[in-house]
């Protein structure tokens, strides 16, 4: 994910990290070459002139804007609620692990809880993006659990059954105790209704069907546009066309990006991060040393 300080309006126009003008300048040479063709050939295809001009294509383009922006809402949508489903994760961490630590102090051990809590945001991490957890559970977990994890298809889910069995051994003799557990099973039910949700967002993709639709579109009309403009826009064609494929095209490409918010792609969440600040709030709680900040990986780059 792309973090960057607040820029002035003349370094935003040269930005490159996370703006996908990397990903979509294959399409836009190709959209040079279409129009700088039908600049030269006077808008003609064997010879024969395209009957175009521009009134159909600015009807075209209020529904193609339209689209896009339908398009774009639905992704962001699903991004927001994957924020703030890593969101409530945090909180509900933070939560199980101060009522751990306040009310159960010695009943409890406390590195292990911390541990579990600090491997299930990690094991969760690499369920949504379809990798393996071994390396960053590893020096977290004794061998034998970290074996146990490793036989189950869903390893945060598994880690959550792990952190209510440790809180079922607390001795439970005092009058308050089972409130106590009760309290603190309700945030490991927030956290599993978290998984869950995260899971329905990357389960369920936007329909295929709008994205066919979207991305014929998008460019029958930027290939179809220099010869309705090439009459009377002539050798500005192939500049204009350019610059309004970048525009269309990019926003397929964002709306694609920001859909899938638990990829590695710049627009994504930041899942290292978060999950990485998730165990440092739990070791400052337990008091133990924290771990490395997680610095990006090239300018305001951050995963």
């Amino acid at each position: 994910m792309i973090v960057r300080p607040n820029q002035n309006w003349l370094s935003l126009l040269f930005v490159w990290n996370g703006s996908v003008l990397q990903s979509v300048i294959p399409q836009l040479i190709f959209m040079g070459v279409v129009s700088s063709l039908a600049v030269f050939t006077h808008g003609k295809i064997f010879g024969e002139k395209i009957p175009l001009n521009t009134t159909p294509f600015t009807l075209l383009g209020i529904a193609l804007a339209i689209f896009l922006a339908f398009r774009n809402n639905e992704s962001y949508a699903r991004f927001n609620e994957a924020r703030h489903l890593w969101g409530n994760i945090l909180i509900a961490s933070r939560n199980l692990a101060s009522q751990a630590y306040s009310y159960f102090p010695t009943q409890i051990d406390q590195v292990e809880f911390c541990n579990l809590l600090a491997a299930f945001s990690y094991a969760l991490k690499h369920q949504l993006r379809k990798t393996s957890p071994k390396e960053e559970l590893t020096h977290l977990l004794p061998p034998l659990v970290e074996e146990h994890l490793s036989k189950k298809l869903y390893v945060p889910v598994a880690i959550l059954n792990l952190i209510r069995d440790r809180l079922s051994r607390v001795d439970s003799n005092r009058n308050t105790a089972i409130t106590r557990l009760l309290l603190l099973d309700a945030q490991v039910s927030e956290l599993e209704k978290s998984v869950g949700g995260c899971e329905r967002i990357a389960s369920t993709p936007i329909p295929f069907a709008y994205n066919v639709l979207l991305h014929r579109t998008v460019y029958a009309y930027c290939v179809l546009l220099p010869f309705g403009l090439v009459d009377s826009t002539e050798f500005f064609t192939p500049l204009l066309c350019v610059f309004i494929s970048y525009t269309l095209m990019a926003l397929e490409a964002i709306a694609s990006e920001v859909a899938d918010p638990f990829s590695d792609a710049p627009n994504a969440l930041a899942l290292d991060c978060i999950s990485r600040n998730i165990e440092r709030s739990l070791c400052e709680i337990y008091g133990r040393e924290l771990p490395d900040e997680i610095k990006p990986r090239r300018p305001y780059l951050f995963t």
